[in-house]
């Protein structure tokens, strides 16, 4: 599922995202995934966990993964199943003793903080909850300085506004965010080319941005973009997939005959 401003459109099964989201490949193009389930209905943790298990079979940058997870155990079989960190949203609004078990459990620095933002009618923010199904009472800047209280290791801040527009970031919910934060924050929601991602990076209060947007994946967007942002002096790691590719191959034909 992808989503534009929070209206789901299905784009595929499995097997379809294993072919065109060959996440092995884009593991050189980006440095963490994200893979979240937004089912409103009938959600299956077991089910999710053997999607991620199988979507990111041989992907090996460090994989966040959420979507209803209110329960220890919960996140466990996540952690199993091949993420290396969790993703909260509605726990952090109905349970912060859950949250603050999580962090005690597997530390901190594996639960991340999503935080989905939409303007309000009367000019401000808003911060929602249950996959955009519930809005929260108070301020959205208000409930950020809150959060990153909470013993969280990064905050995933989505506009609902631009999700899935392609249109670009909104920097405005950045100004939401408490004055000296020390957590990193993974701005999310609009990116559609490889400007949008470079405007992102260049501003200080961002250490990382997001794309779920389908242009940057399919064919080579993804590589594109990032040879792009070390063009624009961007600093980050670059990776000779060829070379890579080769030494896979010559592992590969090793143990094969090591186990004739």
């Amino acid at each position: 599922m992808l989503s534009r401003n929070f209206r789901l459109q299905n784009v595929g099964n499995l097997e379809w995202l294993k072919k065109n989201y060959d996440f092995s490949r884009i593991s050189y193009s980006i440095d963490e995934l994200v893979v979240l389930d937004v089912s409103r209905e009938n959600r299956s943790l077991d089910e999710f966990c053997m999607v991620l298990k199988s979507l990111t079979e041989g992907c090996f940058v460090p994989i966040a993964a959420g979507g209803g997870i209110k329960e220890i155990e919960s996140a466990r079989k996540l952690l199993r199943s091949g993420a290396d960190k969790v993703v909260i949203n509605s726990a952090l609004f109905e349970n912060t003793v859950f949250v603050e078990d999580l962090a005690s459990e597997f530390g901190q620095q594996c639960v991340v903080a999503s935080i989905d933002v939409k303007s309000a009618p009367d000019g401000g923010y808003q911060v929602w909850s249950q996959s955009g199904m519930k809005c929260q009472e108070g301020s959205a800047q208000d409930w950020l300085e809150r959060i990153s209280r909470d013993p969280v290791g990064e905050l995933y801040v989505n506009s609902m506004d631009r999700d899935g527009t392609g249109q670009g970031f909104d920097f405005d919910i950045l100004d939401l965010l408490p004055r000296g934060l020390k957590k990193p924050v993974i701005l999310a929601g609009g990116a559609g080319n490889a400007n949008h991602l470079l405007v992102g990076l260049q501003d200080a209060r961002v250490d990382a941005v997001a794309t779920a947007n389908l242009f940057n994946f399919v064919g080579n967007g993804l590589k594109e973009a990032r040879q792009s942002l070390v063009s624009n002096g961007i600093v980050l790691p670059m990776w000779d997939v060829q070379l890579l590719e080769q030494h896979l191959q010559v592992d590969l034909c090793t143990s094969e005959k090591n186990d004739q």
